[in-house]
């Protein structure tokens, strides 16, 4: 049974408001500092706020008709009831009391709320709202810094674990609303570029990987972040994953090696990213999220109508996990190899044969390079090693050229740069690279730092959402998933007795 609602529910908010108009009314009031106007009515309007919304609660408590013939998701009825039965809600504005009608039955038998599911209320205390707000501090700032904004904002106090519980959650459906999401739209000509690379992150010592801890537990355990651990072994590597556009711009092996027009000055044409997805993952391996790189692709491209063109670092397993997915799917890729990663090794081969400060070393490299432009890079590896020999180099000595002739010889199938550049294709990992500064080194190199699994993924989840400019779309998508989760799962057919 119902009570009928009173004509002054909203009583206490009006009474709220009406006070905080007769501060502002007062003759005191008049000689306030707008600093100290400010806080007051900051402080007050959570407040008020509040209260509107504990007075909308107990007016729709108050009006909540007893429903017949509520069945749950087994098919078990719901025939007795418990009235004015209440929980905690915690908002952005504090905390509120929802009351409202239990549908029980006799056993181990959770109950059933239908005013909890029209409402949308999460599982736990913190309103939806307010893991909104710690998701968008959580991509700026330490789970510390989170604690300290969400006060400020709000008046809540959470613990570092309720900040990273609610990030947790926050990101729970990146995987489905990309695999839903309608795909971007490009020009007909567009190359769609592929691309994935690796960064380490300071892990807690149970979030390491089984081979990883065991080296890390040889090292010193120390209170402060050493150097020891700011070393590999105590680091996880998360695998990052890039897929954008670009308008192919054919170039010449000179238009790379002098980017600039020597006549204005300006930058030549390129080939630019845009539309670009990000994701990165630190539990997936790196086949997973190769995998997760190429669903989106697929999704942009489900004819396979387009080029595909695959930026790597040259890493062996990312490699060989690229060509597995792309026998699985059925696509032709072509791999090309980073330019400035390779020229890194040509650099090296060039400190055999030239002192640091010698002016011929980069003479001799930009010839090394326009060869390996031009799609000669075996002819190049092969008189780095003649060179080496000739000059009778001690071991030690020609390291750099052994290497460099070692790397062009086994990546030779990589390096069809001609091609590339003939074709208007981007040769180098610039998108990558930056993805991976900003979803890692800028969140998660803060000094310190060490992570559990669940945090950084959920953190860096929620980066990628943000950089991708999904964030909105993405909360909209949450909410509704949330509904289904938790609510709707629980009734017959899906339905929501009483939403309309």
């Amino acid at each position: 049974m119902t009570t009928t609602p009173s004509a002054s529910s909203f009583d206490p908010s009006r009474g709220r408001f009406e006070s905080i108009v007769g501060i502002l009314e007062s003759e005191k009031a008049m000689y306030f500092p707008h600093t100290e106007l400010e806080t007051l009515l900051h402080a007050e309007s959570n407040q008020l706020m509040r209260m509107l919304f504990q007075d909308h609660l107990e007016l729709r408590a108050d009006r909540e008709p007893r429903i017949q013939g509520i069945i749950d998701a087994q098919g078990i009825p719901r025939n007795s009831v418990e009235y004015n039965a209440k929980r905690t809600l915690t908002m952005r504005f504090g905390d509120v009391q929802v009351r409202r009608i239990a549908y029980r039955r006799h056993g181990h038998f959770p109950n059933l709320y239908p005013a909890d599911a029209i409402l949308n209320l999460p599982n736990e205390q913190y309103s939806l709202g307010l893991r909104r707000l710690v998701a968008e501090e959580c991509i700026r700032g330490s789970f510390e810094c989170v604690v300290g904004a969400v006060e400020r904002e709000t008046g809540v106090r959470l613990g570092k674990r309720q900040v990273e519980e609610l990030t947790l959650r926050a990101a729970v459906d990146f995987e489905s609303f990309y695999a839903k999401l309608p795909h971007s739209q490009a020009k007909p000509n567009d190359v769609l570029v592929l691309s994935v690379d690796g960064k380490g992150i300071n892990m807690l010592p149970d979030a390491l990987r089984d081979a990883t801890a065991k080296t890390a537990r040889s090292t010193v355990p120390s209170t402060k972040m050493s150097k020891a651990e700011e070393k590999p072994a105590h680091k996880r590597m998360a695998e990052v994953g890039v897929v954008y556009y670009a308008t192919p711009v054919p170039r010449t092996p000179e238009d790379i090696l002098s980017p600039r027009d020597k006549a204005s000055g300006r930058a030549k044409p390129a080939p630019v990213a845009k539309n670009k997805w990000l994701t990165a993952s630190i539990v997936e391996d790196a086949a997973t999220v190769i995998s997760q790189v190429f669903a989106e692709s697929q999704r942009r491209d489900p004819e396979h109508s387009r080029t595909w063109v695959v930026l790597v670092d040259g890493n062996n397993h990312q490699i060989n996990c690229i060509r597995a997915e792309a026998r699985k799917r059925k696509v032709k890729v072509h791999i090309v190899i980073d330019y400035i990663h390779v020229i890194g090794y040509v650099w090296g081969a060039a400190h055999s044969f030239f002192d640091y400060n010698d002016p011929r070393a980069k003479a001799w490299v930009e010839e090394k390079a326009a060869s390996i432009l031009a799609g000669e890079a075996g002819l190049v590896a092969g008189a780095i090693k003649r060179k080496a020999t000739c000059l009778k180099l001690s071991r030690a000595k020609r390291e750099g050229a052994d290497k460099c002739n070692t790397y062009l010889k086994n990546k030779q199938p990589y390096l069809n740069y001609r091609l590339a550049l003939e074709q208007g294709w981007p040769i180098a990992t610039g998108p990558i690279e930056g993805a991976c500064r900003y979803l890692i080194k800028d969140r998660f190199d803060i000094t310190g730092a060490r992570w559990g699994l669940g945090g950084a993924e959920a953190v860096l989840k929620l980066r990628a959402l943000g950089k991708n400019d999904d964030f909105e779309g993405y909360w909209r998508y949450h909410i509704v998933q949330e509904r289904r989760r938790i609510h709707e799962a629980r009734y017959a057919g899906g339905t929501i007795p009483g939403l309309t």
